[in-house]
């Protein structure tokens, strides 16, 4: 994947990564997130969040991955599920999908690797336009440090200030009222609701 150095790739395709996904990751990102019949993961790499997330959704789940070798791993991997699972090759800030499509739409541990502040408000405009009214847009991210930037090292890396994602997803067009953010020490997750 060209915005990810290899120590970071490998890591991201590992076993220990996988489990870590599975087991505390996506259970706290998700966390009281209905998914609903029809949901979009913007960013799913090597795959590891969507093991999880493919047993989570009752309904179709599309992915959404810009880097075009992944799309096409993912495209391979997912060939059995027949419409279940759909592997689109686009960018999350110029997404290919009709507007009110979408029940969820998730992205995890991906918002740093989009190249510019301007693109991941992009993103969340377009996160907000293929969401139906009352659909949920959810994820979570890593919280800026020097470990976090040294696995960077070489790599398309703009963490998100977590402190300003509600007032960017507000400006996107989500409910403020429904908007969250959690906080850890290493990482946060959101939460934003389509009027």
């Amino acid at each position: 994947m060209p915005s990810m150095n290899r120590y970071h790739q490998w890591v991201c395709n590992s076993r220990l990564w996988a489990r870590a996904v599975e087991k505390d990751l996506l259970p706290w990102a998700l966390e009281g997130v209905q998914l609903g019949a029809e949901t979009l993961e913007i960013g799913p790499g090597y795959g590891a969040t969507t093991r999880v997330l493919e047993r989570r959704v009752g309904g179709r789940l599309t992915l959404l991955e810009v880097d075009e070798y992944a799309a096409r791993r993912l495209r391979a991997t997912y060939a059995r599920h027949g419409d279940r699972i759909e592997v689109l090759h686009g960018d999350g800030a110029a997404m290919p999908l009709p507007d009110a499509g979408f029940d969820a739409v998730v992205c995890f541990t991906m918002l740093h690797h989009v190249p510019s502040p301007q693109l991941q408000d992009r993103l969340f405009a377009e996160a907000y336009r293929v969401l139906r009214p009352g659909g949920v847009f959810a994820g979570c991210d890593g919280r800026a440090s020097r470990a976090f930037r040294l696995m960077h090292l070489g790599d398309t890396y703009v963490p998100v200030p977590p402190e300003t994602l509600p007032a960017r997803l507000r400006t996107a067009g989500f409910d403020p009222a429904a908007t969250t953010l959690t906080l850890t020490k290493n990482r946060f997750r959101f939460r934003a609701t389509r009027p």
